[in-house]
Order: C-alpha cells, then sequence, then structure tokens
C-alpha cells in the first residue's frame, strides 16, 4: 500500500499530463498547476536566446531554463523532518528527498518524497508534514519487508554516475561519466511493476574538431579529424615570430578547447639609424642589435631634445606585431650630425632635470 501512494505522490509532483504524453516531456499544461507561472515554451534551444536552453521543466514541458539556477539549500531546519539532496548540486532539475525522522509520519502515508528543483527557483510540490506516530499498547510491530528495486545492469552502472536508488517509488538522475554527453532523459523511475519508467540514455562520447591553423606557425600534434577528450596540441611559431597565446590547449569534456589559439607576431624593425636606444635597460645602437629589430611586445626607448635646454628627455614605444612608431618628439639625426658631432648626439648628451621638466 506505501508503495502505491508513493508512486500516486510522485504523479503528483511530475503533473497529471505527464501519464499521458509520449517523449521525455510532458506537454505543458493549460489547467491547474502548482506553480503560479510558467517560463516561455520553446521547441529548439534557439528558441530561447543566448543565456537560456529549451529544457524540460516537470508540469510546465519544454520551456526557456537558464539551467545555472538554483533552488534553495540548505532548507530550513525542521523539527520532524529529514532532508537529503540526491543531486550533486542544488541547481535546476536536481533532487530532493524528505523523509520523517524516526516515530513520525508523512501524512500522505508515503516513506519519502521527492522534490525537483523547477524553472522558477523552488522545490516542487508542497512542504510535507510529519505527524507523531501512535502506537497502540501490545500491537505487535510489522514484520520489515524486502525493499522492491528496479534493475540496473552492469553496462549502465559502468557508464553513469547514478544519484538516488533504485527503489519503487523513487527517481534516480544520471550522469556520463568524464568525456561524454548524455543522449536522452537524464532522469528515470523505478514504477510499481519494478521496470523502468523510460529506457535508459546512452553515452555519446564527445570530440574537439581540429584547431584552426596559426599564421606564420604550426600545429604540432598528429593530424585528426576529431580529438579526444584531454587530448593536447602543441604550437610552434615560423622563425622571427613570437608566440602570443597559449604555447598548448587541451580538448575539454564539453567538445571546446581550453583556450583559442595564439597569433605568431611578427618582430619589428627599429625606426633609428643614428641614434642609440634603450632596450632590455642597454643603451645601444640599432645596428649592433641582430637585424635591427626587436621581437614583439619589447619596448624601446628613443632619446628626444628638449625644445629650450641643451639635455634630453626618454620616451617609449612597444612593438607590436611587426609595428614600432618613434615617439613624436623624436627626431632621427643627420648624417653631418652623426659624423661630424657624435657627442653633440641628443641620445649622448646631459639628461635633463627631472624637476625642471615638471
Amino acid at each position: 500500500m506505501d508503495s502505491v501512494l508513493l508512486l500516486l505522490s510522485l504523479w503528483a509532483l511530475v503533473g497529471s499530463a505527464s501519464l499521458q504524453t509520449v517523449g521525455p516531456c510532458p506537454d505543458r499544461l493549460l489547467g491547474q498547476e502548482r506553480r503560479k507561472t510558467c517560463p516561455r515554451p520553446c521547441t529548439l534551444d534557439r528558441d530561447c536566446g543566448s543565456k537560456r536552453q529549451c529544457l524540460c521543466d516537470g508540469q510546465c514541458g519544454l520551456s526557456c531554463v537558464a539551467p545555472g539556477r538554483t533552488c534553495p539549500w540548505p532548507l530550513p531546519v525542521a523539527e520532524n523532518t529529514e532532508v537529503r539532496l540526491l543531486s550533486p548540486t542544488h541547481s535546476f532539475s536536481a533532487l530532493l528527498e524528505v523523509r520523517c525522522k524516526p516515530g513520525f509520519a508523512l501524512s500522505s502515508g508515503l516513506d519519502a518524497i521527492i522534490r525537483r528543483c523547477q524553472g522558477d527557483r523552488q522545490w516542487s510540490g508542497d512542504e510535507p508534514t510529519c505527524t507523531e506516530v501512535q502506537i497502540t499498547e501490545g500491537e505487535p510491530e510489522p514484520e520489515p519487508t524486502e525493499a522492491l528495486t528496479c534493475p540496473l545492469p552492469k553496462d549502465v552502472t559502468d557508464t553513469f554516475s547514478i544519484q538516488g536508488n533504485a527503489s519503487v517509488g523513487t527517481s534516480i538522475h544520471y550522469s556520463c561519466l568524464s568525456g561524454a554527453d548524455l543522449v536522452g532523459s537524464s532522469e528515470n523511475f523505478c514504477q510499481e511493476n519494478q521496470t523502468w519508467q523510460y529506457p535508459h540514455p546512452i553515452c555519446k562520447k564527445v570530440y574537439c574538431q581540429p584547431p584552426k591553423d596559426v599564421e606564420h606557425g604550426y600545429v604540432v600534434a598528429v593530424q585528426k579529424t576529431e580529438y579526444e577528450v584531454g587530448f593536447d596540441v602543441h604550437f610552434l611559431c615560423k622563425k622571427n615570430f613570437l608566440l602570443d597565446g597559449p604555447q598548448k590547449v587541451t580538448c575539454l569534456p564539453n567538445g571546446s578547447w581550453s583556450e583559442a589559439p595564439p597569433h605568431c607576431r611578427i618582430r619589428c624593425l627599429i625606426p633609428a639609424e643614428r641614434s642609440r636606444v634603450v632596450i632590455g635597460g642597454v643603451k645601444r645602437w640599432p645596428f649592433d642589435v641582430t637585424d635591427a629589430m626587436v621581437p614583439h611586445g619589447e619596448n624601446v626607448t628613443f632619446f628626444c631634445k628638449h625644445p629650450n635646454k641643451m639635455c634630453s628627455f626618454t620616451a617609449s614605444q612597444t612593438c607590436y606585431d611587426g609595428h614600432l612608431q618613434p615617439p613624436a618628439c623624436y627626431l632621427e639625426p643627420t648624417w653631418l650630425q652623426y659624423k661630424l658631432f657624435p657627442h653633440r648626439l641628443v641620445s649622448e648628451i646631459e639628461a635633463c632635470d627631472l624637476e625642471e621638466m615638471a
């Protein structure tokens, strides 16, 4: 009798329309509902915009739901009930189980009640009430009976992580092991006749598509049409190019790469010939630098002349992917200045007093 009542309670939880539906999600109800409102109905994810998905929301049917939204947890401590979360988190579609403490019983006569986190961020059903069990003196205690369960084949238990138990009148929640995508209903219900309400789902292995080619670079990996979860791909740049971004990316369980591919940035020609510059903290002539070039991301400091005094001050520019412009204040010395008056070059004269510059 208890198992029959428990089954009826769970049917009430998911909605009377679910008894007549075909498929993993009940149709949207038009009659009485326990909820005040339902999210927007949908048939595909594209009906819901970028931040929501088309998911089964119990009585509301396929609805636009933000899957990351959560229901209140932990629940306020009740005097006579015990609450246990059956899912890893308390987000949308999570399940919790409510039982009475010893000496108390649910008014419905069930051993436990299952509640679901709905799209409106509330747990389904009403708050259960536990009342004290009245034991008549001399009345024999009922003998314990073995709980009836639905079978879970080994290939199912080896494929899924399962939350909940397989007892008659209760639900379980499937999640695929790492690297697989669940196809089918993520939840199942053990019926009175010890059979499952839905077929067990399957886990479809997830792959990543080959990463995009890197201009002026190489993808270091075995050439494949698709890559398994956990596979690493490395990147290298051609000579005279600098890697800007990750040197390695990994295929994630959601079928995407851990980061976007990098860029290979080209070196910059130093836009000065007859004036020293500062590179890496060292004052150098450009012709003393290999190819008179600096790598992408390198800072180059130029010397500029004070407009009214015979002193110099500095201004820095950064090489970005082959582009390095001298600062507006920099003036390249003439050939005669460089040859006849090398000690009067702006890069060689005394630095201006910073206080005077202010």
